[in-house]
């Protein structure tokens, strides 16, 4: 499963994986892909320096990534990165805190203890912390920088470039494909409809096409609902020089989701089972179907917040959430592939099953073109 591009990134397999566990990144990267460490939960930059330290002594000195999330559009003064957490929090109606408080006690979520720091904080979401995770990640040998909202701003993309580090971003469209090969990115990813997380409203299998013919001769992975080897198969028949793969690694034996019943509802979910709402972050992004999601998408509902107010205004929440393991609340971004994730495997069995299901589906395809000339 070799490409141009997973050669040119030392890479055996052309599998890119985004993860927010480096025990995931570095069982990918070796097992032959290419491991990406989300960056967005990382607001202590010396936490990321630890767990960096960790990456360079658990990936046999193989590649491995960064994905940060530096949003074009937010609250305040777009791009100018002035904007501190105490600002963004004061933005925050009263009327959206009494509907997550009113929320959570229908659901009789218990309260965090007296002076417990809440265990998930977004504000990742923010330039400034996005820049001094950047700070931080350019002292390692990182081998590609990922924009997963789009093309970071032109002087990171200009330091990375200078550290001779290519530059990834994810594209719903066509044209937002176009608008990153006009910003210098390196390579695209073609995320489809069908994605966990932030996503735009074309389906993989339209929209990786699309972007090829966009910004050809530029790389192109197709992500989105794919999770077998077949898919992949499908996604380098259409152009791709490989593919990005998130949702599938939630499930494996090195994810890190601190929630069993967490992990019960992504193996028992069905690919109908999730929705695209703005209940996590601000902006649609794919998730679990839940209680939660449903409150916030309600019509009587007071409506999501623009990022990263919505992001600030739920954090302690989900804290609570996922502390508590309150079911019908209990949620997590994933794509429809969840209904795939029937079982808990390890990040090498997951490489072993798409690469043995990609020599088949290309086995498949070559004996098909072979009937067709006899």
């Amino acid at each position: 499963m070799e490409t141009e591009l997973s050669k040119e990134l030392g890479a055996e397999h052309a599998i890119f994986g985004f993860t927010p566990f480096p025990a995931v990144a570095a069982a990918l990267t070796r097992a032959g892909g290419f491991g990406v460490l989300g960056a967005v939960r990382y607001t202590d930059p010396g936490d990321l320096a630890r767990d960096l330290d960790w990456m360079q002594d658990h990936t046999d000195g193989l590649p491995y990534g960064l994905d940060v999330v530096m949003p074009a559009r937010t609250v305040g003064a777009p791009g100018d990165g002035t904007l501190t957490e105490a600002d963004v929090e004061a933005m925050i109606p009263e009327g959206h805190r009494r509907f997550v408080r009113d929320t959570l006690a229908r659901h009789g979520v218990p309260e965090l203890a007296d002076g417990e720091p809440s265990g998930w904080r977004i504000t990742g979401w923010m330039e400034q912390v996005a820049r001094s995770q950047l700070d931080v990640a350019f002292d390692y040998p990182v081998k590609l920088l990922a924009g997963a909202l789009g093309s970071p701003p032109p002087d990171v993309v200009r330091r990375a470039h200078d550290l001779g580090i290519p530059v990834a971003a994810l594209a719903g469209s066509a044209a937002h494909a176009r608008r990153h090969a006009d910003a210098g990115i390196d390579i695209v990813v073609a995320q489809g409809y069908e994605a966990g997380g932030h996503t735009g409203e074309i389906a993989t299998m339209v929209l990786v096409p699309e972007v090829v013919d966009a910004v050809g001769p530029l790389p192109v992975l197709a992500a989105g609902g794919i999770g077998s080897g077949a898919q992949i198969a499908a996604g380098l028949a259409l152009g791709a020089q490989g593919v990005w793969l998130g949702s599938i690694w939630l499930t494996t034996t090195e994810a890190d989701l601190h929630a069993p019943a967490l992990t019960a509802k992504l193996l028992a979910a069905g690919s109908g089972d999730t929705v695209r709402s703005r209940a996590l972050t601000g902006k649609p992004a794919r998730q679990l179907r839940t209680a939660w999601t449903d409150a916030w998408d309600a019509p009587d509902g007071p409506g999501a917040l623009p990022m990263p107010l919505q992001g600030l205004l739920v954090a302690e929440a989900v804290s609570r959430i996922q502390k508590y393991e309150v079911e019908p609340l209990l949620g997590t971004p994933v794509g429809q592939i969840v209904g795939r994730m029937t079982s808990e495997r390890s990040v090498q069995e997951v490489v072993d099953d798409l690469t043995r299901g990609f020599e088949r589906a290309v086995g498949r395809i070559n004996r098909i073109a072979q009937r067709s000339r006899t």
